[in-house]
């Protein structure tokens, strides 16, 4: 983790992205931070200008709630998930919808691009992670270990690596490097809830929220627990590291937005004024801005 003590996080010119239908399921910046998306409970994706506020487009397509959303690396696609079953992969430039990913037998509640834009992949209720190939929409294989529904992934910055987390209390480490039809995964165990979030740093560190109310930050290729956030008094919903890996924010059931110290593991900022549950919380490529989406 980086050595250098973080500095104070100003909290001031707050936005709100307030056009919604529903509850704000997720949020993320596109690559150069331009660019917000916010996928809402009432079936619909929002793209959003991030400093002025203006709101780009709203669209349709999905026939349930929309639960999860993420830009490509590359800023040129993103992807939504939904309780319809199905993924959509969209044009970000154009704002139109390629492919309808579909596989899943029940809601899909976490997509993920490889670093290289090239894969994506899946996971939802049915407890299957599926890996597609973006440029056609293929799925290319399916993974299959957890006990219970996933409810988050992430790849690694190699691509090499997939980590999954499940309501069955486990982190999955696939090696996706394996050419064999069956990959048995490696497990992170600790938590005693839903692994309801999980986000790779640039260097290779694993931080994963839980329903347990804590925050675990992982060194994947030892197995190892390097730190322990603790903090929330209910569950953990979203967290992102912040660019140089200093900070580590975290959304939840609360009401507020945590800012984490990830060497020491202390809260250094609480952010009040989130009027109801806050769901979604990422960080601008530059971390000099921090969103958060709540079911206000």
């Amino acid at each position: 983790m980086n050595s250098g003590a973080p500095g104070p996080l100003a909290v001031e010119r707050v936005k709100f992205f307030g056009r919604h239908r529903g509850e704000v399921n997720s949020s993320a910046f596109s690559p150069d931070g331009q660019r917000l998306l916010t996928a809402s409970e009432d079936g619909c994706v929002y793209g959003w200008e991030t400093h002025s506020g203006q709101l780009l487009w709203r669209l349709s397509g999905h026939t349930g709630p929309v639960k999860f959303c993420r830009f490509s690396p590359d800023g040129r696609l993103f992807a939504t998930t939904s309780c319809d079953c199905t993924i959509r992969l969209w044009d970000a430039a154009e704002a139109k919808c390629l492919h309808v990913l579909k596989g899943h037998q029940r809601s899909v509640e976490t997509v993920s691009f490889s670093p290289d834009s090239k894969q994506l992949a899946s996971g939802g209720w049915d407890k299957r992670v599926m890996l597609w190939e973006v440029q056609s929409g293929q799925m290319l294989r399916h993974l299959g270990g957890h006990q219970d529904a996933i409810q988050s992934s992430d790849f690694a910055p190699s691509s090499d690596f997939l980590a999954t987390g499940s309501w069955d209390s486990t982190i999955c480490i696939w090696d996706l490097r394996m050419e064999t039809p069956v990959i048995f995964p490696h497990e992170l165990e600790g938590h005693s809830g839903n692994i309801s979030c999980l986000c790779y740093s640039a260097s290779g560190l694993l931080a994963s929220g839980s329903w347990d109310k804590t925050i675990h930050i992982w060194k994947p290729s030892t197995r190892s627990l390097l730190v322990q956030l603790k903090g929330h008094v209910t569950w953990v919903k979203s967290i992102a590291f912040s660019p140089d890996e200093s900070q580590l924010v975290s959304a939840g059931y609360s009401r507020t937005v945590k800012v984490w110290d990830c060497n020491t593991g202390k809260c250094i900022e609480t952010l009040k004024g989130v009027l109801d549950v806050a769901y979604a919380c990422a960080f601008t490529p530059d971390g000099k801005l921090l969103v958060s989406g709540a079911a206000d």
